[in-house]
């Protein structure tokens, strides 16, 4: 007989991988990514926070608590200034949560809900980096030269890992 594995470990663990690729890619094509005046941030540590809020029973992963964790260190490992990211992945799980379960489950729900999660995202990352004078760019050149790029790589992300992670989640109910 076949034991089969928590769906909470195939999240741990696809958590760790999505933490390090957001950095790996970052690095690997840090040339492409951030050629002058545009930037394109990969936000794969919370598209698989958000997949996993959209397919996964959240009081069974504790999703909350684990975006407040995930968070922290995604503050202290790619930012060095603690405390945004523990608030704002949260919220943004949350957010992403509530959304999809107001819509019907498909495809295009979880895009249009993913491309808000990663707007909130940005959004709140820019306005706290404001606030303390780390933003280097205007309002304006945000949307444009960021925030915008930002959005259609994580959109390709998302289009090519949606139904992967989909039916990893169905088979493991």
């Amino acid at each position: 007989m076949k034991r089969r594995i928590p769906i909470a470990v195939f999240f741990v663990v696809g958590q760790f991988v999505a933490f390090f690729l957001d950095g790996s890619i970052t690095q690997l094509l840090s040339g492409t990514l951030f050629k002058y005046p545009n930037t394109m941030v990969p936000c794969l540590t919370m598209m698989w926070l958000i997949l996993a809020a959209f397919f996964g029973n959240s009081k069974k992963l504790h999703l909350t608590a684990w975006a407040a964790i995930v968070g922290f260190i995604f503050d202290m490992y790619y930012t060095g200034i603690l405390g945004v990211y523990v608030f704002i992945f949260p919220l943004v799980v949350y957010i992403c949560q509530s959304l999809y379960q107001m819509l019907p489950p498909s495809f295009l729900s979880g895009f249009l809900v993913y491309f808000l999660g990663i707007t909130v995202l940005m959004s709140l990352g820019f306005i706290a980096n404001a606030f303390i004078g780390q933003a280097p760019a205007s309002a304006s050149q945000f949307l444009v030269n960021t925030l915008a790029p930002t959005l259609a790589l994580n959109l390709v992300f998302l289009a090519v890992s949606y139904f992967p992670v989909e039916a990893l989640y169905r088979t493991h109910r």
